[in-house]
């Protein structure tokens, strides 16, 4: 075929108008010598081996009246007509398919004809060649067998694992554990019974009536039971120390003014006795679990001494002074009296409801220690149950019993007798002898409602009582105190605050949390400060009710979210139950106080965002977990249902990166385009003997997945262990994702070292993009001057942290036990130095660590560790040019595309290059721009190449015909005989009859290579259609010849080849 080159081909070659676009037609013959520099020195990729290229390059503008005719293309969306005589198929006529190409070829060009709809008005849609029909074996004409592979070794572009060691922590041995008896039976009663049974119930029953009572405490002493659940319960039980503190301090300065011994004055002196109480509480807690235990069986043993002593009390006859305080035994008169609310002003039910609810917070006492118990799943139920109920008798016997024996108001004075018929109006003191009805007028000191020692004065003996409240209110103290630091250490372990942090380290054997006591100890004297037990307590309520509804809630949660996990003992518990009771809590806490409500939920809500924002690395296997397991799993099978659609067709890949951390570089060019459009897998293949391949894939598992969480990659890690490379691969794309979320393309790194290779690894790797074809999936092979594994890289950094933490383990340890003991002189100095065993070959050691340092880091290859990484940086203004040689179904341009939209890349313009006949190219051109105006794809400028039939520059063909010579066979220079037993014993070898059958298609590579160093040598990114090699016909290494000629000395490079099918579509 003669072509002419002479410029009056084309017209105008100065454009009369300015067009918003430029096309650049090619048409070049290689024996011409004229080049044209351009006006940028592009970037040195690699050092070229081609001389100065011989073109002709002819910059063509529209023709008079082409401009309009163009922009009217791109307005109405028209397409450029085409020869009517052309069709698809049409490689076997005179009229060759693709003229531009050089030969007759199946592979077709971008054509509107094909993205359009079936039964269009604007003209008929035009079936591509598939995938298969261009990769599946034709007729034998030259005979290559392909080689078996049976294992493979990874290099680059062959992904290859990590080892991962699992380290796994060991339990301490000695730690003092408790049965459900004395870790959680008797901490519950000890709470329950705390300061509100001996110095408020009293007044609670004569403001709220004895009914009331039962009300208060049915509605206190719920189911609710389990686990810490964050900083707000930590905090409450923090203050509940100050409560506890303070009403033990109450008593006994009740004792100091009878005994008229006052140090200042009633406020003060609580805040000093208080601060005293806390402090000898903490000395206790400090000491150990062991001995607070010892202390609560004493503490308990009194107080049911204590309350029996009350029940003793109620039935010895009243004498004249107990009587004149309200108290006459049981009485019916009184029991009916009492029986109703007679509240006081400013009190209501919802007030004294607030006072007496921290009584009903002592339930959690024993799970607030489970990590102290024996058996906590069976201690915490059958412990809290026991201890609810036996204190819930306890608590309604009380409040019966005061209701039934003690008026509300009593003057305390013995003449206050009532006379002999006196209308009493009602009045139960006054049936029973006495007059108290002064107390209307004038406040009293004595009765239910004014007086907190009343079950004092009731009992048997009085001391007794007061030895009760003192063992109520310092065993709730002291539990308090010892659950709010377990709590505190608790939260900080699992490190959702970073600045918490420092309260987690635990001492001793039973790893005490020593810190979070001294915290508990400064918030619990802040609020003794206050030295007002009716203002601490309703502070308390809030936050425990806050606490509960989160409790409650968790519960609904987990049972609703349907984990099968969640298998709650409880044999009549119900989720909605659960549910009534977290939203019965948070009304009770506005109805209580509702500004103080409102503040509580405030910091909770800042808890929430917070932990949401800084997302810890924790795994609970919470019932978030498992909703949003249950929403996934119901959203992936509604979409099952749905039929897949061009419109919303999207990138799903799976990336042979082997280890995500050993080629960030190839994971950070697919993550470019599937961001938070489409699926990422990153896939590894472990080769090998399967028990050991099995064992390293699951150990790596779980730290692959986090490395791509911490870098915030959207992406998943999957591995397959297999007998060959190519094997596992084969099975990733058959079983990867999951219903409509299954992989459509498959991206892999260029063998950048498939010259040295075994025979077996390039067997592999050409393999697997058949095997995609034979899948329909499409394949993007990357190619970066450097290489992707950093692996090397990565094993001598991990080297230098092991030595860099042992060496600062090293300075603690040795600074730690520097300040341990302090002064001991130099006696002291010798005990030390043989603690640490510090001799010199420790410190020769330490000496080595920076000399290890210093040698490992000259060894880094630099080039590749800023290669890894350069997609990972903004690209700057620049182009991504994209050569969309052959129809593929548009993945070559839309993969492109997708990449201009990100933050990265949005800088970059699109150039477009495709292949058009010489005899028509403004046709050519206007079809293309229209083609894309359609997609509504925006590009900076469209090149039509008019031919690429010409062989190309001679000293490339050269270079292409040495880089394939080691692995041609030559059986035309031998003899028959020998040529067949070459065959034989080298299959994989190029054959002379293979090489001249697609000579030309061998000519096309080199010679685009000459046109993308010609055109693309600047481009920030060139994206380039992947040749395919049919099945059969071309051996691996002529192929790889092919992808190395084709890619050699250019920018990154993108191959692409979709799987014929549409991925873009201009209707809507």
């Amino acid at each position: 075929m003669s072509l002419n080159n002479s410029s009056n081909v084309f017209l105008d070659s100065v454009p009369s108008n300015t067009s918003r676009f430029q096309v650049n037609v090619i048409n070049e013959n290689h024996e011409s010598s004229a080049a044209v520099a351009d006006n940028t020195d592009p970037p040195h990729y690699e050092e070229t081996s081609f001389g100065d290229e011989a073109q002709n390059r002819f910059r063509i503008s529209f023709r008079p009246g082409n401009q309009e005719h163009y922009d009217n293309f791109l307005q109405h969306g028209e397409s450029a007509k085409t020869d009517a005589s052309f069709h698809a198929y049409d490689s076997h006529t005179n009229t060759y398919y693709l003229q531009t190409f050089g030969r007759n070829t199946v592979d077709a060009v971008p054509k509107i004809e094909y993205y359009r709809n079936t039964g269009s008005i604007s003209g008929p849609k035009v079936s591509r060649p598939s995938l298969l029909e261009i990769h599946e074996q034709l007729a034998k004409n030259v005979a290559v067998a392909p080689g078996s592979a049976d294992r493979v070794a990874n290099r680059d572009g062959m992904p290859r694992g990590e080892q991962a060691e699992n380290e796994g922590e060991e339990e301490k041995d000695g730690a003092v554990k408790f049965g459900w008896v004395k870790g959680v039976l008797v901490r519950c009663m000890l709470n329950i019974w705390g300061v509100m049974l001996f110095i408020r119930l009293s007044w609670i029953v004569g403001e709220a009536g004895i009914g009331g009572a039962y009300y208060l405490i049915s509605r206190s002493l719920g189911p609710e039971f389990g686990g810490s659940i964050g900083l707000i319960f930590a905090f409450a039980n923090a203050v509940a120390v100050a409560m506890y503190v303070v009403g033990f301090a109450e008593t006994v300065v009740d004792l100091l003014k009878e005994s008229d011994s006052m140090m200042v004055d009633p406020t003060n002196d609580i805040r000093i006795i208080g601060s005293i109480t806390v402090v000898i509480l903490l000395g206790i807690s400090v000491a150990g679990m062991e001995w607070e235990a010892k202390a609560q069986v004493i503490l308990l043993i009194i107080l049911l001494i204590a309350i029996a002593n009350f029940f003793i009390g109620t039935v010895i006859p009243s004498n004249s002074e107990k009587k004149s305080r309200g108290f006459f035994n049981y009485q019916a008169s009184i029991f009916a009296e009492n029986f109703g609310p007679s509240f006081t002003k400013g009190e209501g039910f919802f007030s004294v409801f607030a006072i007496f609810f921290p009584a009903a917070t002592g339930i959690l006492a024993g799970a607030n220690i489970s990590g102290d118990l024996e058996d906590p799943q069976d201690a915490i139920p059958r412990g809290t149950m026991l201890a609810i109920f036996i204190t819930t008798v306890a608590y309604l016997g009380v409040a019966i019993c005061v209701g039934a024996c003690v008026v509300r108001d009593a003057t305390g004075n013995m003449n206050d007798t009532s006379i002999s018929g006196m209308n009493c109006n009602g009045s139960a003191a006054c049936g029973l002898g006495y007059d108290f009805s002064r107390c209307r007028h004038e406040p009293c000191q004595y009765g239910l409602m004014n007086n907190f020692q009343v079950m004092s004065m009731v009992s048997g003996f009085g001391p007794l009582i007061t030895a009760g409240i003192f063992s109520a209110t310092l065993s709730s103290a002291l539990a308090s105190l010892v659950s709010a630091p377990k709590v505190f250490q608790a939260l900080c372990k699992d490190n959702i605050y970073k600045a918490l942090q420092f309260f987690a380290k635990g001492y001793g054997k039973n790893n005490e949390p020593l810190r979070g006591y001294m915290l508990t100890f400064v918030i619990a004297m802040a609020f003794i400060l206050i030295a007002e037990l009716n203002t601490i307590a309703p502070i308390i309520s809030n936050f425990f009710l806050a606490s509960y509804a989160l409790i409650n809630f968790s519960c609904f949660h987990a049972s609703y979210a349907k984990s099968p996990g969640w298998r709650p003992a409880y044999g009549i518990y119900n989720m909605w139950v659960s549910l009534f009771g977290a939203v019965l809590c948070c009304a009770v806490m506005f109805v209580i106080n509702w500004w103080a409500a409102v503040i509580t939920y405030v910091i909770e809500f800042f808890l929430y965002i917070y932990v949401t924002y800084k997302k810890p690395d924790v795994n609970w296997g919470s019932s978030t977990q498992a909703l949003s397991y249950v929403s996934a799993l119901d959203n992936a099978l509604e979409l099952t249902t749905v039929e897949d659609h061009v419109k919303n067709f999207r990138p799903q890949c799976i990336v042979l990166t082997g280890g995500p951390m050993t080629r960030p570089a190839l994971l950070d060019i697919t993550y470019a385009f599937t961001k938070n459009s489409g699926l990422c897998i990153c896939c590894e293949v472990f080769v090998g003997p399967r028990k050991l391949c099995v064992k390293e894939m699951n150990s790596g598992m779980a730290k692959k997945q986090a490395w791509l969480i911490k870098n915030k990659i959207k992406a998943f890690y999957a591995a397959v262990a297999a007998d060959c490379f190519r094997d596992g691969v084969r099975s990733l794309l058959q079983a990867s994702g999951l219903g409509r979320m299954k992989p459509n393309t498959l991206v892999i790194g260029y063998k950048r070292n498939w010259r040295k290779g075994p025979l077996t690894e390039i067997e592999n790797y050409v393999g697997i993009i058949h095997d995609a074809f034979d899948f329909e999936i499409g394949v993007v092979i990357v190619r970066i001057g450097q290489g992707f594994d950093i692996s090397q890289v990565l094993q001598v950094q991990d080297e230098l942290e092991k030595l860099e933490q042992e060496r600062l383990a090293l300075e603690a340890t040795l600074k730690d036990n520097e300040c341990e003991e302090g002064s001991g002189g130099i006696r002291g100095l010798f005990k030390k130095a043989g603690k640490l065993n510090i001799t010199k070959p420790t410190l020769k050691k330490e000496s080595s660590i920076n000399t290890i340092q210093s040698m490992h880091v000259g060894e880094f290859n630099q080039k590749l560790v800023e290669a890894s990484t350069q997609f990972k940086k903004k690209q700057g203004k620049g182009t991504i040019d994209v050569w969309w040689l052959f129809d593929d179904g548009g993945l070559t341009l839309l993969i492109p595309y997708i990449l201009t939209l990100r933050k990265k890349w949005k800088d970059c313009k699109l150039r477009i290059y495709v292949g058009g006949k010489v005899n028509r190219i403004e046709e050519e051109k206007i079809a293309m721009a229209s083609l894309l105006s359609k997609f509504r794809i925006k590009f900076a400028d469209i090149h039509i190449i008019g031919d690429t039939s010409v062989k190309p520059n001679k000293e490339s063909w050269k270079v292409f015909e040495e880089m394939i010579e080691p692995y041609r066979l030559h059986e035309s220079r031998k003899d028959l005989t020998t040529a067949e037993k070459l065959k034989r014993e080298t299959p994989w070898k190029i054959t002379d009859a293979e090489l001249e059958a697609v000579k030309e298609k061998s000519y096309r590579q080199v010679r685009l290579n000459e046109l993308l160093q010609e055109h693309s040598r600047a481009a920030n990114l060139i994206v380039l259609s992947l040749p395919v090699a049919r099945k059969g016909s071309i051996s691996d290494w002529l192929y790889m010849a092919w992808l190395e000629i084709l890619t050699k000395n250019l920018p990154p490079v993108l191959l692409v080849r979709g799987n014929h099918k549409n991925v873009l579509t201009f209707y809507s």
